[in-house]
């Protein structure tokens, strides 16, 4: 690769770091190119397939020009940072070596706003072409849509790419054109209904969609962030949406100052109401409402709403539907599934569930076995709460690594 090559890749990848839409970024550490275990944090990033598989992707910019002046954004038109741009041959290149030397297994791509809207579709979908007419690649590709671009640009970029997203950034109008005069809620969301269309017709091939959520950079509370999404799953825009905890990258009177930590543990108490939205049947304002339009930092949602609707608990075990069992806190689908095929056999009691490998961490407090409750805690809001959350309070909140992976990270349970 050329030197100057080289040097658009570091500036372009570095550029396309602050985009969550995959699961991670690239690490790095201070061994020497060339001894074990070096990494170099450029390019590449990680997302899952359905089945669990890590994939590895080139995450990167096509440019990081641009003609917007998003307050929030590194790459916004205003910032004095280095800029560079890849033409579509240079970066179909890339991708296609970067692919036969089993370094990556597809391409997520995204790009600031250079000239206009439909000149940055164009390029991309050049780009797209190269690789997928003239290579022959059939591996994954990730496009971030231009939002402003030409239906025609945005229906050919849609047949060629595997997944489609495009960034709604923040939850309302009032805060887009104060924050991101040049974007408005209805044109960022314009490409994905677009693709939804696309998506639905007979002949098309499904495709995924998702968009970015920033948390903490304007007033709305978890109610409206929740709302939004909710409805965008109801319409079918998208299958995820990502939440990024706000992080000051850029000095601006429109924009919080945030002296202590950014708002990570926010965002992931966001994203776990996302996983109920999604899994668990619940609707965004069972989870929050006017009266609590914000979730609880120390507890994760469900158990949160557990305690706020404590008429329905506690719940017998060997009695309460497939739906009920879904909302005791702590109780996820496998062991769910589980509960209900045993006690096809038997009557169960606590100890039956703990040979099920069922946590009852959280879960005891919010049913009785054969009618029998523990004998801990009576049964009240405040001690629950207390007993819930002092142990908690010991451990130190971190932002997640891809190596930081829970049991509910991997099961789904909450």
């Amino acid at each position: 690769m050329r030197k100057d090559i080289f040097e658009k890749m570091e500036i372009l990848a570095d550029s396309a770091k602050y985009d969550v839409s995959c699961s991670s970024s690239g690490s790095d550490n201070n061994y020497k190119t060339g001894e074990i275990g070096a990494t170099h944090k450029s390019g590449i990033c990680h997302t899952f397939t359905p089945d669990g598989r890590c994939v590895s992707l080139l995450k990167v910019l096509l440019t990081n020009y641009c003609i917007y002046d998003c307050a929030y954004c590194i790459n916004r038109k205003s910032n004095e940072i280095k800029r560079a741009a890849f033409s579509p041959r240079e970066l179909a290149d890339i991708t296609i070596n970067f692919y036969k030397r089993n370094y990556i297994e597809g391409l997520f791509l995204s790009s600031g706003i250079i000239d206009s809207e439909d000149h940055t579709s164009t390029l991309i979908l050049r780009a797209l072409k190269i690789l997928r007419q003239e290579y022959r690649f059939n591996g994954y590709i990730h496009v971030k849509l231009i939002p402003g671009s030409h239906e025609k640009l945005i229906e050919q970029i849609v047949a060629l790419a595997n997944r489609v997203s495009s960034n709604i950034e923040l939850p309302s109008d009032k805060s887009l054109k104060l924050l991101a005069p040049n974007k408005t809620k209805q044109s960022v969301l314009q490409p994905l209904i677009l693709a939804r269309d696309i998506s639905m017709q007979k002949s098309a091939k499904p495709i995924g969609m998702s968009t970015q959520l920033i948390v903490g950079a304007t007033p709305e509370s978890d109610k409206d962030i929740l709302k939004l999404s909710s409805a965008l799953y109801d319409k079918a825009l998208l299958k995820r949406v990502y939440y990024s905890a706000y992080i000051p990258v850029n000095d601006d009177k429109n924009l919080p100052t945030i002296i202590t930590k950014p708002p990570l543990l926010r965002e992931h108490r966001l994203y776990q109401a996302d996983w109920l939205l999604r899994f668990y049947d619940f609707s965004w304002d069972e989870i929050v409402n006017e009266q609590t339009p914000n979730l609880d930092e120390e507890l994760d949602p469900k158990t949160f709403w557990a305690l706020n609707n404590l008429q329905y608990f506690p719940m017998e075990i060997n009695k309460a539907s497939k739906d009920e069992l879904l909302r005791i806190p702590g109780v996820g689908v496998r062991g769910v599934f589980k509960i209900l095929k045993a006690r096809r056999y038997k009557s169960l009691d606590f100890e039956d569930l703990l040979k099920l490998k069922i946590s009852l961490k959280r879960a005891k407090y919010f049913i009785t076995c054969k009618g029998k409750y523990q004998k801990e805690l009576p049964f009240e809001s405040d001690r629950i709460k207390t007993a819930l959350i002092t142990p908690s309070k010991k451990i130190e909140v971190k932002q997640p690594s891809l190596f930081d992976i829970t049991y509910s990270a991997i099961t789904g349970e909450l």
